[in-house]
């Protein structure tokens, strides 16, 4: 009875240690703002690929690395490579966080912010930002 209990026991903390485990792992890709709001961290190097359409069709579709940074909600994305219609270490993207993803937007294009719309994977891995007439923006996390 006593070999019984305490392997009961053993398999019981075995499961509180890998479900912890595993709770903790799902919630290394958030951030906790200072007002207590749970937002998607963006920080890092991304993998993006630009696809311009409509007016923009000529402007072709080509890779770019973006690095986004966070200052609490906000964040703004810089170009880590030269593509054919910007310069190394222009501002891409900027934009606030919300709980339910982006409150707002907007593609840096020449200097001229476009607002656009933007949603995040469940997983946090991926991003496609749109401004729904010229530009979109596919992000994957490196």
């Amino acid at each position: 009875m006593v070999k019984k209990t305490f392997l009961v026991l053993i398999c019981f903390i075995s499961l509180i240690i890998f479900i912890s485990t595993l709770h903790g792992q799902s919630s290394k890709k958030t951030i906790i703002l200072p007002s207590g709001e749970v937002v998607w961290d963006l920080n890092g190097e991304w993998d993006a690929f630009v696809e311009n359409y409509g007016e923009w069709l000529t402007f072709g579709s080509y890779p770019q690395i973006e690095k986004i940074t966070h200052t609490g909600s906000s964040f703004v994305a810089i170009r880590m490579i030269d593509d054919p219609w910007n310069q190394k270490g222009s501002q891409s993207l900027q934009g606030e966080l919300d709980k339910n993803g982006f409150k707002k937007v907007q593609i840096m294009a020449g200097g001229i912010p476009l607002n656009s719309e933007g949603q995040i994977s469940d997983d946090g891995n991926k991003i496609v930002i749109d401004d729904g007439r010229k530009c979109k923006l596919t992000l994957t996390r490196k």
